[in-house]
């Protein structure tokens, strides 16, 4: 995790003090099991909470200290969670032997792991709420601003600057979607001890702490919960990621100072070149851009993970810990940064309108075509004809309806009443309802 894209509750999920405060409450829920089960003391259990309760004390109290200890233990035993159950110990005393009884510890990882999933996805559906709210705002707001929708970056016909957005806002529906599924899928539990048999943890143990920690049980667990379910995790991320690409690029291309219909906003004291004064740079959009890079760059690993050797090994696990952190940490800050520039994105209609002009009319040219199709030419000589006058406007040597005026071909179908009515930006947009009620309800 870098702290300059790090927002503080998504890197707290991933704090080695949250990390540990996980580790106990999933060991004292399966003590509290093993005892409904007869399998410890339940005084034992009672004393592994109020010990645990005086760990997690101190460890709330002085977290570098404590996690300095354990990382101490763990330098000489070479294993993590052996460090944190000898730490734990410590204020458990005694009955701390009745601690990890027939567990493992990928029983304890995984399950924390899917704790900390959860939690990082319980965050970013917030930011996706809060982006769609400003996407919805946004795109009401300029329903019916006429603009220029382009291919290949050239322009094509007319659209309105709301419906652009409004299939941004559905983009990022689907990528909600995406995520409250991964998140289920991610959630499960794993209590099952060595190779996943249960032969010294009874089911019932991991049936309780899954239950308290609001998770589901892994049905085969192997001794590690099967990779599959976090490899599409991170790929649910990645595709938001891309989405949130895909918007900053059409933000960028916008604000190119040959295009300015649409720039982030400038504050008051900002400074966009430390050489040329009078630049607005699209920052926070190119940000986004390289943050999303970084984001999807988690899905390859995380697909790579899914293969293990037979019931266990720990290739996954080295991948996981920079993966886990820094995709979710990356994409929540980079939702929030979105959802900022959207609010107070700088919209210029007016600059919209004399791009749509630009070309003189040639963006009405299909529907010229057609007409001509209707009144009973070819379409290979309709797309003649409107091509022909359409390169000549292209260049510049008159207006395409003048162009268009003076064709005989065209003029043979079309009267000149037909053509002008031809030229009605109204005829591009009269279905924006529609697609504002499919995509808001």
């Amino acid at each position: 995790m870098i702290a300059r894209y790090s927002r503080p509750p998504m890197a707290a999920i991933w704090a080695p003090a949250n990390r540990f405060r996980i580790w106990f409450e999933i060991e004292a829920h399966a003590c509290d099991a093993m005892a409904a089960a007869g399998v410890i003391p339940k005084q034992a259990a009672e004393a592994i909470w109020a010990g645990g309760h005086k760990a997690m004390a101190a460890l709330e109290a002085d977290p570098a200290g404590n996690v300095e200890k354990i990382d101490a233990i763990e330098r000489v035993t070479k294993h993590d969670v052996i460090a944190f159950l000898t730490w734990l110990g410590e204020f458990i005393g005694p009955d701390s032997r009745f601690v990890h009884q027939g567990m493992t510890s990928s029983d304890i990882l995984d399950t924390s792991l899917a704790v900390q999933l959860k939690e990082a996805a319980d965050l970013l559906i917030e930011d996706l709420d809060k982006l769609l709210a400003a996407l919805g705002k946004r795109a009401l707001e300029h329903k019916n601003t006429p603009t220029i929708g382009r291919s290949h970056g050239i322009h094509a016909e007319p659209t309105t600057f709301g419906v652009k957005l409004a299939g941004h806002h559905a983009a990022f529906q689907r990528s909600r979607v995406r995520l409250v599924a991964a998140r289920t899928e991610v959630a499960t539990c794993a209590i099952s001890g060595a190779v996943g048999t249960f032969a010294n943890v009874d089911p019932r143990v991991e049936e309780h702490v899954a239950h308290k920690l609001g998770l589901t049980v892994e049905p085969v667990s192997t001794q590690v919960i099967p990779r599959d379910r976090h490899a599409a995790f991170f790929a649910a991320l990645a595709v938001c990621a891309a989405s949130i690409e895909n918007l900053a690029t059409e933000i960028r291309h916008l604000q190119r100072t040959e295009v300015r219909e649409a720039e982030e906003f400038f504050s008051q004291g900002q400074k966009g070149s430390s050489a040329m004064p009078h630049k607005r740079n699209p920052v926070l959009t190119e940000n986004l851009t390289g943050l999303a890079r970084m984001v999807r760059s988690a899905v390859v690993p995380a697909l790579e993970n899914v293969t293990l050797w037979h019931e266990r090994d720990i290739s996954h696990s080295s991948v996981e810990r920079y993966i886990g952190p820094d995709a979710t940490v990356t994409l929540d800050f980079a939702l929030a940064r979105l959802t900022g520039v959207v609010d107070q994105l700088v919209v210029y209609p007016e600059r919209m309108k004399g791009n749509l002009d630009a070309l003189g009319g040639l963006v009405f040219s299909q529907r010229i075509m057609l007409a001509l199709t209707q009144k009973g030419m070819s379409r290979e000589e309709a797309y003649a004809a409107v091509q022909r006058n359409a390169m000549e406007a292209w260049r510049g040597n008159a207006s395409f309806l003048a162009l268009c005026r003076a064709d005989r071909d065209i003029r043979t179908f079309l009267s000149d009443d037909e053509l002008v009515a031809l030229f009605d930006m109204g005829y591009h947009t009269k279905h924006v309802d529609t697609i504002f009620k499919r995509v808001f309800g």
